[in-house]
């Protein structure tokens, strides 16, 4: 059994989806220390004038050290206009943008509190408009996790029987694979190839936030974002 491990995202990206959609077991880590230069709050979607950043603002005083789930939405300012307004601007003219922009409508309508909420709302929503079917989705503040940064990482594959840790790219940086093998557990660390597909707006842009390929190809986005996970 395959089982992937990742920090929730903001509207995340291709590569998020592809890990979540080769998990038999899919684990959104969200009692780890928040990263503030991550992904967590914020994505990328494309315009006619290149990139734009959608970002959450969040409660964060540069001396706290606080969990992801801690993390607390700014709403004095009113981001969530404002997300759907470009959103709406920028995806009017794609091909699929009347099928799923009551998603972002819905969504936006809703004053969110803590941001993991608002992350996993939009992880199940856009893993059902991909299409991926019944998938077991677990939150790790729902465990109780014991040991250090790579303990944890073993004890969550062990609770579930997992034979196989789908890991990011990143992962590389400070898993040692042989720790997990001796526990019977193989790394198989994400290799993925950026598909290039139809986009608005002159040249293709890569890294973008899943709804950049929604909107452009709609029903087709699973079999274009499995493509991109061949080595």
């Amino acid at each position: 059994m395959i089982i992937g491990i990742l920090q929730p995202g903001y509207l995340p990206w291709l590569g998020f989806f592809e890990q979540m959609y080769k998990s038999d077991v899919f684990v959104i880590y969200d009692d780890v220390q928040y990263d503030k230069e991550g992904w967590r709050n914020r994505n990328r979607i494309k315009t006619a004038n290149g990139i734009q950043w959608l970002t959450v603002p969040v409660h964060m005083k540069l001396t706290e050290h606080p969990l992801i789930i801690e993390i607390r939405i700014d709403n004095t300012a009113d981001w969530r206009k404002k997300h759907l307004a470009s959103i709406k601007q920028n995806y009017a003219k794609a091909p699929f943008f009347t099928d799923y922009i009551h998603i972002f409508e819905d969504a936006y309508s809703k004053e969110w509190e803590f941001l993991v909420d608002l992350d996993i709302y939009f992880i199940g929503k856009l893993a059902e408009c991909l299409r991926m079917g019944s998938k077991n989705i677990i939150r790790s503040s729902c465990l109780d996790l014991k040991g250090d940064r790579i303990g944890r990482l073993i004890n969550l594959c062990k609770l579930f029987g997992a034979n196989t840790f789908y890991e990011g790219a990143s992962g590389k940086k400070y898993i040692d694979e042989n720790e997990f093998l001796s526990h019977g557990i193989k790394v198989e660390f994400q290799n993925y190839q950026h598909p290039v597909y139809s986009q608005l707006y002159g040249d293709f842009i890569p890294y973008l936030s899943i709804v950049d390929l929604l909107f452009n190809h709609g029903t087709e986005s699973l079999s274009i974002i499995i493509g991109g996970g061949k080595d």
